[in-house]
């Protein structure tokens, strides 16, 4: 388990260099409306690839510029898979902004083993498994245990081009009432692991993918967030729309605002 997640971290360094790298210099295209993607992407997802299935050519890959055949392949392999995003928070990243990340987890029988977080902008590692421990560049990290929505830092994730018709819209006018601050930051992976050290009290998304919250997922559980869908029902890595929160009775609060 060690050596899977030390290797695991020295991927996310790899992935983050290139990111550091190519900031301000990497081409820019459009996948979708407003959802973008970088040859920074590209670059760095190709070198955690080669190093995490040249270490453990048992494991399948899964990444976010994976094209969909590949995610399927990797899926029905029955292997334990690799759930990589090489650049969370690509539209920061295309700004100059800082606030991105690579986010890494692998996962057997639908649950994370290990996950690492890299901010490589600032040098920072959080890194989890399935012992319970999680670290921040070695440091033991753990949840604000904020229970009051007015005095809780929330923050969210909205989909690219959101309309302001769509019912998030309702929800985040609801939680900028109640909480005492609201945050838009663009990196789900980041997020998470902003309420698993306290700098963030608890999480709303509903638009996020797997690869964007695999690793944050662990990292944020093994800190003592509270996980549930938007409904308040169990969490789903597979169909993460989701609210974790610094402890049961924000995460009630927050839910409040948020519930389909």
């Amino acid at each position: 388990m060690q050596s899977v997640l030390e290797s695991a971290c020295e991927a996310a360094r790899v992935g983050g260099k290139i990111l550091r790298e190519q900031l301000g210099k990497a081409a820019v295209r459009e996948k979708a409306p407003a959802d973008l993607v970088t040859d920074a992407d590209l670059a760095s997802q190709n070198a955690i690839e080669q190093l995490l299935l040249g270490r453990f050519p048992q494991h399948a890959f899964l990444g976010e510029e994976s094209t969909d055949e590949q995610r399927q392949q990797a899926l029905a392999s029955g292997k334990p898979v690799w759930v990589v995003d090489p650049l969370d928070g690509t539209a920061n990243f295309v700004h100059r902004l800082i606030g991105f990340s690579v986010s890494i987890a692998l996962i057997e029988n639908n649950r994370p083993r290990v996950a690492v977080v890299y901010d490589p902008m600032v040098d920072v590692m959080y890194a989890a498994d399935l012992t319970g421990q999680v670290t921040k560049n070695g440091k033991p990290i753990r949840v604000s245990g904020c229970t009051k929505i007015d005095r809780a830092m929330v923050c969210c994730s909205f989909r690219p081009g959101v309309s302001r018709q769509d019912p998030e819209i309702e929800y985040f006018l609801n939680l900028l009432e109640r909480s005492q601050s609201l945050r838009r930051l663009g990196s789900a992976a980041l997020n998470l692991c902003y309420v698993a050290e306290g700098c963030l009290d608890a999480y709303w998304a509903t638009s996020v993918k797997t690869w964007d919250i695999a690793a944050g997922y662990l990292i944020a559980k093994n800190a003592g967030a509270i996980f549930s869908n938007t409904r308040g029902g169990e969490f789903d890595l597979w169909n993460p729309n989701l609210v974790a929160s610094s402890s049961r009775e924000l995460q009630a609060a927050v839910l409040e605002c948020v519930k389909h």
